[in-house]
Parts: C-alpha cells; sequence; structure tokens
C-alpha cells in the first residue's frame, strides 16, 4: 500500500509539472508578436493562357497586382488584352484590344497563428479600348425561295470602348512563402458603350460575352502571384 501511494505521488507531481509547463508554453506563445507582412503582390491569370491553348479563336493574356493598404482591405489592378472570334450562324466578327480594371479587396477570413489566407470581396471599375471587325454576314430577306446573301467583306470599326462595374469573390491561398494561388469569381454590370453603327459589340475585352437582352456578364480567373514584402506590422 505504501508502494502504491508513493506512485500516485509520483504520478500527480508529473502531471502537475506537465501542465504547468504547456500553460507556461501557451503564454509564452501568446506573448511572442504577431507579424503581418504589407507589400506589392504581383503574377497573372493561367485560365487566360490555359483557354489561348484549348479554344480556337481565342488569345489573352492578365497581369494582377494587389497592395495591402490596411489589415483587411488591398488596392487591386489588373492589366490584360484579349483577341475573340465570335463565329454565329448569321454572323461572325473578330474583337482584339486591351483593358484595365482598378479596385479594392476586402479580405473577410480571420487567420489563424502563421497563416496568411484569404476569402476576398472586391469591387472594380473596369474599361476597354477595343477593335472590332465584321468577317461576314447574312442579309435578312423574307423570300425563302430565293437563298440568302452572305457578305463576306470585313468591315472594321476602330476606337471602340466600353465601361463596366464589377464585383469579384476569390478565395487566395499561399502555397509556399509568399507564393499565392487564388480562384475568383466575378460579376460584372455595364455602364456605357460605344457600338459599330448598325451593329452590336458581341465580346468585350475584360467584360466577356455580351447579351442584348441584359447589362450584366460574368468572369472567373485562376491566378498565380508573389508577394514582394515591403514592411511588416505587428498584429494587434
Amino acid at each position: 500500500m505504501r508502494i502504491k501511494h508513493i506512485l500516485l505521488f509520483i504520478i500527480s507531481i508529473l502531471f502537475s509539472v506537465h501542465s504547468l509547463a504547456q500553460n507556461n508554453d501557451e503564454k509564452t506563445n501568446d506573448t511572442l508578436p504577431r507579424i503581418e507582412k504589407y507589400g506589392l503582390r504581383v503574377g497573372v491569370d493561367l485560365a487566360k493562357p490555359l483557354r489561348s491553348l484549348i479554344e480556337n479563336g481565342y488569345s489573352g493574356f492578365e497581369i494582377v497586382g494587389d497592395f495591402r493598404v490596411t489589415k483587411r482591405f488591398y488596392a487591386a489592378l489588373e492589366l490584360g488584352n484579349e483577341k475573340k472570334d465570335w463565329i454565329e450562324p448569321y454572323v461572325s466578327s473578330r474583337t482584339s484590344g486591351s483593358y484595365a480594371k482598378l479596385g479594392f479587396d476586402y479580405n473577410a477570413y480571420e487567420n489563424w497563428l502563421g497563416m496568411r489566407n484569404a476569402i476576398n470581396l472586391g469591387m472594380r471599375y473596369g474599361f476597354s479600348n477595343f477593335n472590332e471587325t465584321l468577317l461576314s454576314y447574312r442579309v435578312y430577306t423574307d423570300t425563302p425561295a430565293f437563298p440568302a446573301e452572305v457578305v463576306t467583306i470585313p468591315i472594321e470599326y476602330d476606337n471602340l470602348s466600353a465601361h463596366w462595374a464589377e464585383f469579384i469573390f476569390s478565395i487566395k491561398t499561399e502555397i509556399v512563402t509568399n507564393l499565392y494561388l487564388s480562384l475568383n469569381l466575378q460579376l460584372k454590370l455595364k455602364l456605357a458603350e460605344t457600338s459599330p453603327d448598325n451593329f452590336a459589340n458581341l465580346y468585350i475585352p475584360g467584360f466577356n460575352r455580351t447579351y442584348d437582352y441584359s447589362d450584366f456578364g460574368v468572369g472567373y480567373g485562376y491566378t498565380i502571384s508573389y508577394l514582394v514584402p515591403i514592411f511588416k506590422k505587428k498584429k494587434n
């Protein structure tokens, strides 16, 4: 019985020491300053080069960047160029031009210690300047006895433009130190555009496909980017 009591006493001391050491470690970790990086993050949209490889009549490229302004807000900028052949039964066209999107992202995700991921809600103002070439079109006729005439003489329209607002939802993950992968979904609202005479913009670089019955559009992106740290702040 005496040996049993001694063993229980030793075990209780060991548990007490272990618990005290664990509490001291937690207090030490809590007192360590949490450092957050502020800097410029630059990268490319991987979706557009991939789409260029698998989709006939399309080529595009986009550079993305953001700069951390506060704990949760980031200033964001995207610059890109696209060319798209649009083939329909009654009309075909080719659109090419450049675009820019400027706005901000808000990180709604509270990271654990050591993590630098993000769930962003963002907004952009988009502007595109482009050219459109009407490659062919079918002349409308109400006489079914004669086939409709197809005109194949290209007609070029220069200095076209469009403006839109864009709402973005994105998930950004740090895969290795300072290197990020991101998936984003975009909802666009067309604000204004210049259209060719007697013709419509079937595709707008940066905005994507247009619809006769709606000013809304959609898009997506899959980006890889690298953070260039400029300064650091202690997390409150």
